[in-house]
């Protein structure tokens, strides 16, 4: 069965989609079967793949509604063994009309478990929030990865998630973990760059992954030509730091986890 992993930063501009995108491809390439679901509003990870919805096609939108299944809304990527559900504009509807939806926090869940089996891998594309569509992709998955800016405010933004992650494992989901926490946009030329890294690793020990994402002109291109940065320019740094951690996350499949969140288990 696979093994459902959301992206999620309430945050914005901490290299969220890049994440999911070049996670995703980068799974796709090293042999795993994987379907990518952009949860976002914004598409970005459904256009960073070269995938355009037409107006018509079914959204993640229309699967939480409940106004169709899963799988019609299944888009085949450029690379055979990544397949990706897009995302729409409606999505930002999503958060009103799903306020009066009964089990309102389970649908995305309700719908992943038709087709789970199918994947090694299902990677979601959260919205840079806490609300019901978040809430969603966290009652649906099994863990979280979750990517920190290597800036002042990291720490700070990370105990408000690990807060609602507790709210959730407690009320929605208790088998959530954390599948680790990675470290973007890295400098290490800039002093505050490696601090936060130090402070990071310091509280999270086991939780950090090896594989740091520097600051990388290439990955910020990708997008704009449709490829994920392991298609565009796979020997870039920034790449080769998204193919080191899909081994990581590859690695880790199947293995006990402690998990970890604000007041524990």
């Amino acid at each position: 069965m696979g093994r459902v992993i959301a992206i999620v930063n309430q945050k914005g501009g901490v290299g969220k989609t890049t994440t999911a995108v070049n996670l995703a491809a980068a799974l796709a390439l090293d042999g795993h079967l994987t379907l990518l679901i952009d949860m976002d509003p914004q598409c970005s990870a459904t256009s960073g793949l070269g995938v355009r919805l037409a107006p018509e096609e079914a959204s993640t939108y229309e699967v939480v509604l409940g106004q169709t299944s899963i799988e019609n809304a299944i888009r085949k990527t450029m690379l055979p063994g990544l397949q990706v559900i897009g995302a729409s504009q409606d999505l930002i509807g999503a958060e009103i009309e799903l306020v009066n939806v009964e089990r309102r926090e389970e649908r995305l869940r309700d719908a992943i478990a038709a087709l789970r089996w199918r994947y090694e891998f299902v990677i979601i594309d959260c919205p840079p929030s806490l609300g019901l569509v978040t809430l969603n992709a966290l009652t649906g998955a099994d863990s979280l990865l979750i990517p920190l800016q290597c800036e002042y405010y990291a720490l700070e933004g990370l105990t408000a998630l690990l807060s609602t992650v507790g709210l959730v494992r407690e009320r929605l989901n208790r088998e959530l973990e954390i599948e680790g926490l990675l470290l973007t946009m890295y400098d290490g030329r800039n002093t505050l760059c490696r601090q936060v890294a130090e402070d990071v690793k310091q509280h999270f020990p086991d939780k950090v992954f090896q594989a740091v994402v520097p600051r990388n002109v290439r990955l910020s291109e990708s997008p704009s030509h449709g490829l994920p940065a392991l298609l565009y320019d796979p020997a870039s740094k920034g790449a080769v730091a998204y193919a080191d951690l899909a081994k990581e996350v590859a690695a880790r499949k199947g293995s006990s986890r402690t998990a970890f969140a604000s007041g524990g288990r």
